[in-house]
């Protein structure tokens, strides 16, 4: 592949007379252990212990939130070297060009991203075979290679879900369940090492573009944001010019990478992503993938 160029989550207790009546410790089915409460906050009360009356009320502050306990809640994974090594994966430092690749694409990434105060990254192609779902797994991994690092994987190519297979993950929950709020976060995230959070989809989703367009998953993908509180989120899309998925996400995301195939993307179909984008979303970058380095040259990272 060429490239072109804390808070802390508190229990609180009601205090009545001169008793504690601690909160119950259940929870009800998709809400999150972490998500900050819908009910108004609770009141601390003072009374006086000689007349029973109470003196003295205030509210509580509300619970709040520590990633860190959120990131450990995430169920962890084990990944086989050998079935990433077969899909063209790099978990690890490697010397081989492509890997090499994956690093610098980080690092341009990581700079580009510094300068704009982004985070929330959308990974697309024109059309299908393009490669991207290769490169947004590869490009996390890289990511999540930094030590201390926090990284957010998810697929949102919800019709065609790929990073499961990808990563040889075989019970993936349906992410649909987290986008609809039927389950928390920690039901379906699983954690890779300790940098790298994957929302996968085990299950195709008919209507997914009428999914992405519900309050329900921008409401959804912002408690994601807000509890594992990730320096880069990269969201795996469908191509872009095969339906409005990529559109219906805007809201909810910060910039675009655009993979093209050098065997088979047209610069009209380049061009007309770049329209799709204009003044919708910024284009971060474009890489192209299975290119020659002759080729390659012809291209630099982002917009000229």
């Amino acid at each position: 592949m060429s490239l072109p160029e804390r808070r802390e989550d508190i229990g609180v207790s009601a205090m009545s007379g001169d008793k504690f009546a601690p909160r119950p410790q259940g929870r009800a089915s998709g809400i999150s252990l972490f998500r900050p409460g819908q009910p108004a906050p609770e009141t601390a009360v003072t009374y006086d212990l000689a007349t029973g009356r109470e003196i003295f009320s205030a509210a509580l502050p509300a619970p709040v939130l520590n990633p860190g306990r959120v990131w450990e809640s995430l169920g962890p994974v084990q990944l086989s070297g050998e079935h990433l090594a077969g899909n063209g994966l790099f978990p690890a430092s490697s010397s081989e060009p492509a890997a090499a690749a994956f690093d610098q694409l980080r690092s341009r990434l990581l700079h580009g991203l510094a300068q704009k105060g982004w985070r929330r990254i959308a990974i697309t192609s024109p059309t299908h075979g393009c490669g991207k779902s290769l490169v947004a797994t590869n490009l996390a991994l890289a990511l999540a290679r930094r030590p201390a690092s926090r990284t957010v994987l998810i697929d949102l190519d919800l019709r065609r879900p790929r990073l499961a297979d990808l990563l040889g993950i075989a019970d993936a929950p349906p992410l649909e369940d987290f986008l609809t709020g039927e389950q928390p976060l920690e039901g379906v995230f699983r954690r890779f090492g300790r940098t790298l959070a994957l929302g996968l989809n085990g299950t195709p989703v008919e209507m997914a573009s009428e999914l992405l367009h519900s309050p329900d998953t921008m409401q959804a993908l912002s408690a994601m944001t807000e509890q594992l509180d990730p320096e880069v989120v990269l969201c795996d899309l469908p191509p872009a010019l095969v339906g409005d998925d990529v559109l219906a996400m805007a809201p909810a995301l910060d910039a675009v990478l655009l993979v093209t195939d050098g065997t088979r993307s047209t610069p009209d179909e380049i061009r007309a992503c770049e329209r799709m984008f204009d003044s919708r979303l910024p284009l971060l970058g474009v890489v192209l993938n299975r290119a020659q380095e002759k080729a390659a040259r012809r291209f630099g990272y982002g917009r000229s």
